[in-house]
């Protein structure tokens, strides 16, 4: 899909961690079950049930080079684990492939000096967020400790806005629109703030603050179903196309949003994104920074030319 030895780097993978956030009942759990098994289907996944020899054989992060290798994948970022100190223990073992941010409560009394600790100490490069989680405004006094972490080490913050969850997931919340991060996002201009799955239901008003802060960024990652419930027509080359010409590709950052097995890497994800790239008739370094280099660029990863191998 790549010409010369490019090589792609994912900035959205998971290690599997804890979330709960959805209160469930039959209904719901039955509604779920369909909807999941529909998905399946459509994309072509593995059941949940159809393991092998070699998936239980091996540690995980071990299962993860392979599927890096399968694919021809230059690197990954894990964005959650159990905790921070579990993330750095794995990604240690492959520090030419892996990074890691560190996802921890930024309403925690120690957030700001856990963040510290994670990336002066464990080696982590970014933060993880989920919006519809947090219960506090971002602009919120009691988290400037955090964002002042961020802002002197030019740290990535990435921060899922949007739907949150399946079926019985989260719709509603204070923080669930982008532009909930606007004040943090124009008063700490050094952070680069990354938002996935294109805004997740709130692609406008993304763009939106796109257009007043120059450091926000958008992730490409997921299977960006949402669109499905939008009451307009919206396709992936929409997505593509419209950020692509308001914010160029310099902002425009691939991701997968892989989490774990039997699923593995989801290689159909950019196969359908580097396809609309190339029928949008993207220039091939614009296609390089997107799915790769911008994330390295970020990430502080050297990249030994202008096209990495």
């Amino acid at each position: 899909m790549f010409s010369g030895q490019f090589r792609v780097f994912d900035i959205h993978g998971h290690l599997p961690y804890p979330i709960h956030f959805v209160e469930r009942n039959e209904i719901i759990s039955h509604y779920g079950r369909a909807r999941s098994e529909r998905m399946r289907l459509t994309w072509d996944f593995p059941h949940p049930n159809q393991t092998s020899k070699t998936d239980t054989s091996k540690p995980l992060v071990e299962r993860w080079i392979e599927e890096l290798d399968k694919y021809n994948i230059g690197g990954l970022n894990f964005l959650t684990a159990d905790n921070n100190d579990e993330l750095a223990a794995q990604i240690k073992l492959f520090p030419d492939r892996f990074t890691g941010f560190a996802h921890h409560s930024i309403e925690r009394e120690d957030a700001a000096d856990e963040l510290r600790r994670a990336v002066d100490e464990l080696g982590l490069r970014g933060y993880k967020l989920f919006g519809p989680l947090v219960n506090v405004p971002f602009h919120d006094p009691m988290l400037t400790p955090v964002w002042e972490v961020a802002a002197s080490r030019k740290l990535p913050v990435l921060i899922h806005f949007g739907v949150l969850g399946h079926t019985g997931g989260i719709v509603e919340h204070q923080n669930i629109n982008p532009l909930a991060i606007f004040n943090v996002a124009r008063a700490y201009p050094e952070i680069p703030f990354i938002v996935p799955h294109f805004g997740a239901g709130y692609f406008k008003e993304l763009l939106q603050l796109c257009w007043s802060c120059p450091n926000v960024h958008i992730d490409t990652s997921g299977s960006n179903q949402w669109t499905r419930w939008m009451p307009y027509e919206l396709t992936l080359e929409t997505l593509f196309r419209k950020t692509y010409e308001l914010i160029g590709p310099e902002r425009m950052i691939f991701g997968t949003d892989s989490f774990g097995f039997p699923r593995g890497y989801v290689y159909r994800y950019l196969q359908d994104q580097v396809r609309v790239c190339r029928d949008l008739n993207m220039r091939e370094n614009d296609i390089e920074l997107i799915f790769g280099n911008n994330a390295r660029r970020l990430l502080q990863i050297q990249v030994s030319s202008e096209r990495e191998i």
